[in-house]
């Protein structure tokens, strides 16, 4: 687990480090909490950090509505041409200054250090405060006052360490609906707007349309339809049940992130 791999070097290492390093600045100042507001404060952080990347998704979803009357256009212009229609739309795309794929770009970015979190979170919770471990964890530190002792893993009254399925109380399941409540208002405020078909499309059609022809025609419709409820309700969905199944302290640090998300992207749609 602490072998100086690609992955540990670059990611778990240095949010071990700067999260020991939270947790001791708190326990200095003796803040009740510290491991959880520690948690907190390196959410803050890495949100600072991948904000250029949040930046440009917002953006990205801000000129897909604004284009949106167009590329309606052009699905019913070229209906029958789904191959001028994909290119007509990339000239709108590159017109409007659009990467399409800079919407995933967040999403892509949050996954490694989520991952290196939950690794980190693991060294330090899950595995216990055994005398090895806690020697392994202080060979990683960048510099000897950051090495610890033991981990208090309490944080206004949850065990930061424990999974809400493993400790099966009342206040513990409220976790995981809120993750799933928060990442679902973030997907639907941040989401590109996605491409419909006009409803004056079907008028259009005649007696002596092919029906196969009309169901190929909405497929691209369709699809784009189907990816918009995925991501919807899918995805908050399944947040919901990781934030069940792992360590609470990685819901903290979602839920903060998603919360950040939110009130960024309210900021930005105001101006």
């Amino acid at each position: 687990m602490l072998q100086a791999n690609f992955f540990n070097q670059v990611f778990v290492f240095p949010i071990l480090n700067l999260l020991t390093l939270f947790y001791k600045l708190f326990l200095i100042i003796g803040l009740p909490g510290a491991f959880g507001f520690s948690v907190v404060a390196l959410t803050v952080f890495v949100r600072f950090l991948v904000n250029p990347f949040f930046k440009q998704q917002l953006e990205t979803s801000k000129k897909m509505a604004d284009i949106k009357p167009q590329l309606d256009k052009l699905t019913l212009k070229y209906k029958k041409e789904p191959q001028k229609l994909q290119q007509e739309q990339m000239n709108l795309y590159k017109q409007a200054g659009i990467n399409p794929a800079a919407g995933c770009l967040f999403m892509i970015v949050q996954f490694p250090i989520f991952i290196g979190l939950y690794q980190t979170l693991s060294l330090l919770l899950t595995n216990g405060q055994g005398e090895k471990l806690i020697n392994s964890i202080n060979k990683v530190l960048y510099f000897p006052f950051l090495h610890v002792a033991k981990i208090d893993p309490w944080f206004l009254g949850f065990n930061l360490a424990l999974t809400p399925a493993k400790v099966k109380l009342w206040y513990y399941y409220l976790i995981p609906v809120i993750t799933g409540l928060l990442q679902y208002f973030q997907t639907q405020a941040t989401m590109p707007a996605m491409t419909s078909t006009a409803p004056t499309q079907t008028k259009e059609i005649t007696k002596n349309d092919d029906p196969n022809k009309k169901k190929d025609e909405s497929t691209g419709g369709d699809f784009q339809k189907a990816m918009n409820t995925q991501m919807k309700y899918f995805f908050p969905v399944m947040i919901a049940w990781f934030s069940y199944t792992l360590p609470v302290g990685l819901a903290l640090y979602w839920n903060i992130f998603s919360l950040f998300s939110i009130v960024q992207y309210r900021q930005m749609k105001k101006k």
